[in-house]
């Protein structure tokens, strides 16, 4: 939908002015509208489309429910069925689980594995965020009794692929089947030569190219040919290649006599040749073993036996006995090294390939029956790698299931590629097809034009006199803003979604959740040169954006910002054109100062440790302008244990670095939202505070409910700080606009119609920028 413009009437017009204002006595809101008419609407809607669900369970899946080792909740029970009727029943392609943070998405989505599997349906591929690998492995394990999982998430993932397609030759099995793989993983590419042979040709020329009657000699010269037929390679003219015409070129070629391929893999590092020292650097990678012990453990087993153990039968490397039969490790290490293990995959020399392009090449189709995508917003760009490879998984898939907490982030394009990719002949029944070039965008802007929010804006500049008239020219540029309409949430996401909420399962199941906004109030001299330097800068973006400069947004808007929670250290403002100091603030405190924010997180940290409740600290800066150090020491000088996590703590461990950290008794975590926002279970830490939000409502929504899940006793207390009348305080009433649009294709109806397709702004930057300007 378009933005439209209402023309002012005529002001003499009495009539019509009581007209409307006798109109606008009559108006009430959507919400009250819902309530007063909300029965008969409903009644209307189930008459006309029925439901795939009416909360009968059926009978069979429900006693597969009932055998699962851990059995879902009522409502989670429920969710499951309504996703089998959809996809079982009706034969639909795709199906969306918009659930809630919390709300226990990866057990939903292995009972219905377990469904699945009773339908006939085996073979469930799960695409994870890298750091959850493990824990969909232990959650399958611990749900579904005699599942076979697969995890290929590591370096031998070929070689495991290769152990599959071979199983599937020799003897299908009848248990079902998980294979895992970390987005990450599936995107990533491999190292590859050109592979051909060598063949020589002879021909006679003469020996003076000048002279006709000149004597003929025979001239030999070598040309890359196949190695299966021998047939020479050639350039699309017909002329033989020569060695370095071949070498140069940077795709893949195939022979075009036998369709061999003239490339194979290869190992981007050099031959390894000290082997036990390959085996030594991995089992120093492991908690309680150092080089000596690495040594010890080659000198008495070998290398080769060590590296079998550690590739496939970790337990058998962790209760393994030395010569007089004794256990090697003690009870301690032997926690340890399982804690650790479950977690780390080590590869001995295999080579490199895309897992995604050996399944489409290699695997039969139809070979992955139900198909797994966690965190679905992840892949809702147009050309992110990751999306692309999940979109070929999914094509491979009989049946895909995304899982989401924030399927829409605001904008009607977060949508369109996502849909795509899972269920491209419904989007194509639609209307929305690729041009003849095989491009989206016109698909695309179709989209937003019916479902989304469009601003057209015009701009009509004068121009000087021509011969007979003044000259006039007009500009139209077109942007998105926020919003989604009726009609596609009637169409797109309704058909095809379950939704689900935390307080739908029960508040005897979670605990009490509440989240208060706290204005903190600036400094005296914080306050001069905040003031000071927000007036600076706002003149410098309006004059930048009325030269339709755009350069100056992100610069201002990111030092605004920042500044208040940074201004321990100087602050130098550079055009980032010109490489000019737009503006220059002074260091306004010492090391040992403490700033009004730090102080009121300080005395809340006490005031939880009394209470025996630890505390989640996220801090948006962690880079260039890093808070976490300063925040760790204030909080230790206060009698606090604080930990740090930063982003070297690799994705697949940082729930057992979090776990580490909680047993050493840590009471204070602090960290970057962004590395712990989707998947991590962070039960201990009932208490979360948000230093700064930053624009991502994907970040935001599921950051704050890491402690809000199925498992906690405690109550939930989540607090967002900001400085009062500053950039912080405006772009948090920003972001709630933004997370109210997005909560109108999570099941939530906003208090008014015109929250739902939000015209006012049409990004958290821009409106940061009109609200300075």
């Amino acid at each position: 939908m378009n933005t439209l413009a209402t023309l002012p009437q005529d002001p003499t017009d009495e009539n019509h002015a009581i007209e409307i204002a006798e109109d606008l006595t009559n108006v009430i809101s959507l919400h009250d509208f819902i309530s007063n008419f909300g029965s008969d609407l409903l009644a209307a809607v189930e008459r006309d489309n029925p439901p795939v669900y009416n909360d009968t369970p059926n009978a069979l899946r429900g006693r597969v429910l009932d055998g699962l080792i851990r059995k879902p909740f009522p409502a989670q029970a429920d969710a499951v069925q309504a996703l089998s009727a959809l996809l079982f029943d009706e034969n639909e392609r795709a199906a969306v689980l918009n659930a809630e943070m919390g709300t226990g998405k990866t057990m939903m989505s292995i009972s219905l594995a377990a469904i699945a599997k009773a339908e006939g349906m085996k073979h469930c591929m799960v695409i994870s965020p890298p750091h959850l690998v493990y824990k969909w492995r232990r959650e399958i394990q611990e749900t579904i009794p005699g599942a076979r999982v697969w995890v290929l998430n590591g370096p031998d993932s070929l070689l495991k692929l290769l152990k599959i397609r071979e199983a599937l030759r020799i003897e299908p099995g009848n248990v079902p089947e998980f294979f895992i793989i970390g987005r990450v993983r599936m995107r990533l590419g491999y190292h590859w030569r050109h592979a051909y042979s060598i063949r020589k040709r002879r021909r006679l020329a003469l020996e003076d190219q000048t002279d006709g009657d000149s004597p003929r000699i025979a001239i030999s010269t070598g040309h890359p040919s196949c190695s299966h037929c021998g047939e020479w390679v050639r350039d699309p003219d017909g002329e033989l290649l020569t060695e370095p015409a071949l070498l140069s070129e940077t795709r893949q070629m195939v022979c075009k006599a036998c369709d061999s391929p003239l490339w194979t893999l290869m190992k981007p590092k050099s031959k390894v040749t000290d082997y036990s020292g390959v085996v030594k650097k991995a089992l120093c990678q492991l908690p309680t073993i150092g080089p000596k012990t690495a040594e010890r453990l080659i000198a008495l087993f070998g290398a080769k036996m060590l590296e079998d153990m550690l590739a496939d039968n970790i337990y058998e490397f962790i209760n393994i006995m030395d010569e007089q039969g004794d256990l090697f490790f003690s009870d301690r290490q032997a926690t340890r090294l399982e804690r650790a293990m479950a977690v780390t995959e080590f590869g001995f020399g295999q080579g490199g390939y895309q897992p995604t392009e050996f399944i489409k090449r290699y695997l039969p189709n139809g070979f992955i029956d139900l198909l797994i995508v966690d965190e679905g917003h992840e892949y809702k760009n147009e050309g992110s790698a990751q999306g692309q490879a999940m979109g070929v998984l999914a094509a491979k898939a009989k049946k895909t299931l995304l899982l989401t907490g924030t399927l829409m982030g605001g904008y009607a394009s977060d949508l369109f590629f996502l849909l795509w990719r899972i269920m491209p002949n419904r989007m194509i029944e639609l209307g929305y097809r690729c041009s003849e070039r095989g491009s989206m965008s016109s698909a695309s802007m179709s989209f937003m034009r019916e479902h989304g929010v469009l601003k057209d804006t015009y701009k009509v500049t004068t121009g000087g006199n021509h011969r007979t008239s003044k000259g006039k020219r007009a500009a139209v540029s077109t942007t998105k803003a926020p919003g989604f309409g009726p009609l596609g949430i009637a169409q797109c996401i309704l058909p095809f979604t379950v939704f689900l909420k935390l307080k739908d399962i029960g508040q005897k199941v979670l605990p009490p959740y509440e989240e208060r906004y706290v204005e903190i109030a600036m400094d005296a001299h914080q306050r001069e040169h905040y003031d000071s330097l927000s007036h600076n800068l706002s003149k410098e973006l309006r004059e930048s954006l009325a030269r339709g400069d755009n350069s100056l947004m992100g610069v201002v808007l990111n030092t605004l910002l920042a500044w208040p929670d940074t201004c321990f250290r100087p602050e130098n403002v550079v055009h980032p054109r010109s490489g000019s100091t737009l503006a220059f603030t002074p260091s306004l405190y010492e090391e040992s100062d403490v700033m009004p924010k730090e102080a009121w997180l300080k005395d809340y940290c006490i005031e939880q440790q009394k209470l025996d409740r630890r505390v989640l600290v996220y801090t948006s800066y962690t880079g260039k302008r890093d808070t976490c150090a300063r925040l760790k020491q204030l909080l230790v000088n206060a009698g606090l244990k604080v930990a740090v996590m930063r982003s070297t703590v690799a994705t697949g461990k940082r729930e057992e670095w979090v776990a580490d950290q909680v047993d050493k008794g840590v009471e204070v975590l602090i960290c970057n939202p962004e590395l712990v926002k989707t998947g991590l279970d962070l039960l201990e830490f009932p208490s979360i505070v948000f230093m700064q939000t930053g624009y991502n409502v994907y970040t935001l929504m599921q950051a704050a409910r890491r402690s809000w899940r199925i498992g906690q006793k405690l109550d939930v207390e989540v607090l967002f700080l900001g400085y009062e009348k500053s950039a912080q305080s405006q772009c948090l009433a920003l972001m709630s606009e933004k997370i109210a649009v997005s909560q109108s294709t999570s099941g939530d109806i906003p208090e008014s119609g015109l929250d739902a397709v939000n015209q006012r702004t049409d990004s958290i930057e821009m409106a940061l920028a009109r609200n300075l300007v």
